[in-house]
């Protein structure tokens, strides 16, 4: 057994100074590289070293030492002079132009940035990896992380949503402290492809906070093509519904399912928790009005002789927790569509990373900065929702319950009349 570890512990330290040679050679290599470019620049200015061209006013006038960015922070490197000769006979220092771009601070921002969003705090990125990060305060992180952040704030809340084919729109909130809820719209196209929309932050999941968020991604373009309903997912929030129906109209509400047993749970007694879960587990796995009716029928039951609240609370969600199962859609949509987990696996990757915030400033665009960063580094990882390409089928269904819906009311319309 010890003899393996040693072995083992041999194979780590030749694989690390493996790694570390390859490392260098990459950095030789880019450093070979960025004087090659130099000299180029350096010839078409002043002609081949050691031999000045007569038709240039530019000549070399030595080195000085200087940086470079690699690798996200700054290397010692010397920097080519050059000067150019007037016609008087005076002379001035020119900079290249490729020194300028080595000299760029971009990939270092890239770097910090990245090295922000992926757990490191701006207090400890001095220490991360000391040689990348030459020059860096704790201030000047955090004075590029505000900066860096507030674009990103710019980036989500004001993006041109106009080429965006909505099919589903799913809304929830989460808490970043007392007196501090975001609230998130995620919108998923005919593709299956999930987006973050965007996100308002205010006092608690209310109805004003909601309609401002609604309100802005219909200014920026967010529309449902003429003849179909838009299909949403809410958890049960009143504020929410209110809001969506104010701004979206035509809007076919389905209630989460996940939400909605947790609620009924809480009537219930410990020991009929596990019948509540297969009713709803049966539930989830319905094809079509008739199997859904007849389950909801069986949950009902069950719950008339257990808690008058509970039974009350089932009632009160009315049609819209069968309204997926309504439309007579493949099941295959069920698992993405009868609950808000699309929207809640964000919240989780979002949490890890707003949790190193120890205090929020409520004053300040604080949140907000640590919203958009959180939601784009948890859009990364976004795939297609299960049942993508049944999506068509739910559109064509969207669009016929419309029409019927308009027919029927016309309808009653001239017999009123």
């Amino acid at each position: 057994m010890k003899k393996d570890r040693n072995e083992r512990t041999e194979e780590q330290a030749q694989f690390l100074d493996n790694a570390e040679a390859f490392r260098d050679y990459i950095r030789s290599q880019t450093r070979r590289a960025l004087v090659e470019v130099f000299e180029q620049e350096l010839s078409a200015l002043c002609g081949e070293r050691y031999g000045r061209s007569d038709d240039s006013d530019y000549c070399r006038a030595g080195s000085a030492p200087s940086y470079v960015m690699s690798e996200g922070g700054r290397k010692p490197m010397q920097r080519p002079r050059v000067r150019k000769v007037n016609a008087d006979g005076s002379s001035k220092e020119v900079s290249l132009n490729s020194w300028k771009l080595a000299q760029s601070p971009d990939e270092w921002e890239a770097a910090t940035t990245r090295a922000i969003l992926c757990g490191v705090s701006t207090r400890e990125m001095p220490r991360l990896r000391a040689s990348e990060f030459d020059g860096q305060s704790k201030s000047e992180v955090s004075r590029l992380w505000k900066r860096k952040s507030a674009e990103l704030v710019e980036q989500m809340q004001q993006e041109d949503l106009s080429e965006f084919g909505l099919v589903v729109l799913m809304l929830d909130a989460v808490v970043l402290s007392a007196g501090l809820v975001a609230t998130v719209a995620l919108g998923i196209d005919a593709e299956g492809q999930k987006r973050v929309l965007g996100f308002r932050v205010g006092s608690s999941e209310n109805k004003e906070v909601c309609k401002d968020l609604l309100s802005n991604l219909s200014r920026r373009g967010l529309a449902v093509p003429e003849g179909r309903y838009l299909f949403a997912v809410l958890d049960g929030s009143q504020a929410l519904k209110q809001a969506l129906l104010e701004v979206y109209p035509d809007t076919l509400i389905q209630r989460c399912l996940v939400h909605k047993e947790r609620n009924l749970q809480g009537y219930l007694s410990k020991r009929h928790w596990g019948e509540l879960a297969g009713l709803f587990a049966r539930l989830r796995k319905c094809q079509g009005k008739t199997q859904a009716e007849g389950v909801a029928e069986e949950i009902e039951s069950f719950l008339s002789d257990k808690n008058a609240q509970a039974k009350a609370s089932w009632a009160e969600a009315g049609e819209e927790l069968l309204a997926l199962p309504r439309l007579d859609v493949t099941n295959e949509l069920h698992r993405s569509l009868l609950s808000t987990n699309c929207i809640e696996n964000i919240f989780k990757n979002l949490r890890q990373h707003i949790g190193k915030v120890c205090r929020w400033r409520e004053s300040t665009d604080q949140a907000d900065r640590w919203m958009a960063s959180g939601l784009i580094l948890a859009s990364k990882g976004f795939n297609r929702i299960v049942g993508h390409k049944h999506l068509p089928e739910l559109i064509k269904a969207l669009e016929s319950k419309f029409d019927n819906d308009r027919r029927g009311g016309n309808q009653s319309n001239e017999k009123a009349a």
